[in-house]
C-alpha cells in the first residue's frame, strides 16, 4: 500500500431504481461505527450496473448526493460501455480473445460480480465487500411475537475477520427466500410441495427449514444468540462445496492468485454456489453480521427509517409475487443440473430422472394453485440444462482458466 492505509472495497451488482436509498443507508452505518473517519483505512466504491432490469438511467447509479459522496475516498461506476472498455483493454494486450473476454465478463449476475472484482484488484483494493440493493444494514428479531430491530455494522464486522480468512459472510434475516406463504390443503398437500422443492432446490435448501419459513409466512428471524455471542465459525465442506451467500460476502484480496471468478449457466442463478464448489482448500469464515432481505421489496420504506412492528407474510396473492417466485423457480432449475454434475456425478442420472418423475407428478397441482400454467416451463428448462451440463461444465472449467490469465495479467502489470 502507498499511504499504509487499507483500501476496502464495496461492491453493488446492481439494476433497482432506489439504489442511491441503499447506497446512503450502508455510508452513513459506515459513518457511525467510526470507519469512515479512520485512518487506517479508504472506503472505494465499485458499483456495476444494468439499465435493462428495471428500465433505469445511468444517473439513477452515479448522481450521488455530496453529503455522501464526501464520504467515500473513490467512487468506480461501471455501466456496459466501461465494460466494454475493458475487454477491448484486455484483447489488445493479448491477455484474452474476444470469446473469452465474453465468457468472464457477460451477460448476468456472475459477469457484473466478475467485472467489480476486477475493477478491484485493478484498483489495488485489499478486500472486497459485496452487498445487494435489497438489503439493508439491520437485523430483526421476534421475541413471543414482538419484532425488534437492531443496528448491524456488517463492513466492520468482516474487517475483523477477513485477514483470517479468504472469505467471510454473514446472515441474513427478512424475506431470505422468494418462497411465499403457502396455506396447504387436499388442492395442494403438503407432500406434494415438499416434493416440487426438493426436484428444483438445491441440497442446502433442507425442507425442515424451508417448512419452518412458509409457516412464518416467509419470514426468518435473527437468532439473539449469535447477534449476542459475536461468534465466528469456520465453514466445513458438504457435498464438494464451502456454502455461501453472494452478498454480505467478503474476499480478501490480497493475493489475487487465490480468487476464483463467478459464473452460471446463462440464463441461471446460483453465482455464488458455483464459487462454493472451488473453496475446498480455502479458509471461509461465517461471521455476526446480519442484513435485512427485503426479497419481494416490500418494505422499502425501512431506508426511510419506518420500521415494521410486525412482518407480514408474503402471500401469493398478486401478480407480481406469483411471478416472482415462478422467476427463482426458473432460476434454480437452470442451475441444479450442472451443481448436481459436479458435487454428485455417480448418481447424477439418477436424480436428474428423479427431479423429472417429481416434477411430473406435482406440477399440475402447482400450477394450478398458483393459476398459471407457466410453471409447466418448469421441465422444460430442466431437461434443456439437462442435455447442456456437460457444455456449461467445460465453460465453468474455462472461465476459471481464464480468469486466472486475467489474474497472473494484473499481479504483473502490479
Amino acid at each position: 500500500m502507498n499511504d499504509g492505509r487499507t483500501k476496502v472495497g464495496i461492491g453493488f451488482a446492481t439494476g433497482r431504481r432506489h439504489f442511491q436509498r441503499v447506497l446512503r443507508s450502508y455510508v452513513y452505518n459506515w459513518k457511525e461505527s467510526e470507519l469512515v473517519d479512520s485512518r487506517e483505512l479508504t472506503l472505494n466504491l465499485f458499483v456495476a450496473y444494468d439499465l435493462n432490469y428495471k428500465n433505469t438511467k445511468k444517473a439513477n447509479y452515479t448522481k450521488i448526493s455530496s453529503g455522501v459522496d464526501e464520504l467515500l475516498f473513490s467512487k468506480h461506476f461501471i455501466g456496459q460501455k466501461e465494460v466494454e472498455e475493458e475487454k477491448r483493454e484486455l484483447i489488445k494486450r493479448g491477455i484474452v480473445d474476444s470469446e473469452e473476454a465474453s465468457l468472464v465478463f457477460g451477460k448476468g449476475y456472475a459477469s457484473q460480480r466478475n467485472i467489480v472484482l476486477y475493477s478491484a484488484l485493478k484498483n489495488h483494493i485489499d478486500c472486497l465487500l459485496y452487498l445487494d440493493d435489497d438489503e439493508y444494514p439491520v437485523a430483526v428479531t421476534n421475541d413471543m411475537g414482538s419484532v425488534s430491530w437492531m443496528g448491524q455494522h456488517l463492513l466492520k464486522t468482516h474487517l475483523n475477520y477477513i485477514d483470517q480468512a479468504d472469505i467471510t459472510y454473514g446472515y441474513h434475516c427478512g424475506y431470505i427466500s422468494p418462497i411465499p406463504f403457502i396455506e396447504f390443503s387436499p388442492a395442494l398437500p403438503e407432500d406434494t410441495f415438499r416434493l416440487f422443492i426438493e426436484a428444483i432446490s438445491n441440497d442446502i435448501v433442507k425442507w425442515e427449514t424451508l417448512k419452518r419459513l412458509i409457516v412464518a409466512g416467509g419470514v426468518s428471524y435473527a437468532d439473539p444468540k449469535i447477534l449476542n455471542s459475536g461468534e465466528i465459525f469456520e465453514v466445513e465442506e458438504v457435498n464438494h462445496a464451502k456454502f455461501i451467500s453472494g452478498s454480505n460476502l467478503c474476499l480478501n484480496l490480497k493475493d489475487p492468485g487465490r480468487l476464483f471468478p463467478f459464473y452460471n449457466p446463462p440464463g441461471a442463478r446460483g453465482e455464488d454456489t458455483f464459487l462454493s464448489t472451488c473453496l475446498s482448500d480455502r479458509r471461509v469464515l461465517k461471521v455476526p453480521s446480519h442484513a435485512f432481505h427485503n426479497a419481494f421489496s416490500t418494505y422499502n420504506h425501512i431506508l426511510m427509517g419506518v420500521l415494521p412492528t410486525s412482518l407480514r407474510p408474503i402471500r401469493a396473492d398478486s401478480r407480481d409475487i406469483v411471478r416472482r417466485f415462478y422467476r427463482s423457480c426458473i432460476g434454480w432449475i437452470r442451475y441444479k443440473p450442472l451443481l448436481l454434475y459436479i458435487t454428485d456425478r455417480n448418481n447424477y442420472s439418477k436424480k436428474i430422472e428423479e427431479m423429472k418423475i417429481n416434477l411430473r407428478e406435482t406440477l399440475p397441482s402447482i400450477s394450478s394453485y398458483f393459476g398459471t400454467d407457466s410453471f409447466y416451463n418448469i421441465s422444460k428448462e430442466l431437461n434443456k440444462y439437462h442435455k447442456s451440463v456437460e457444455k456449461h461444465y467445460e465453460q465453468f472449467e474455462r472461465v476459471k482458466e481464464i480468469w486466472s490469465k486475467i489474474s497472473d495479467y494484473l499481479r504483473e502489470a502490479h
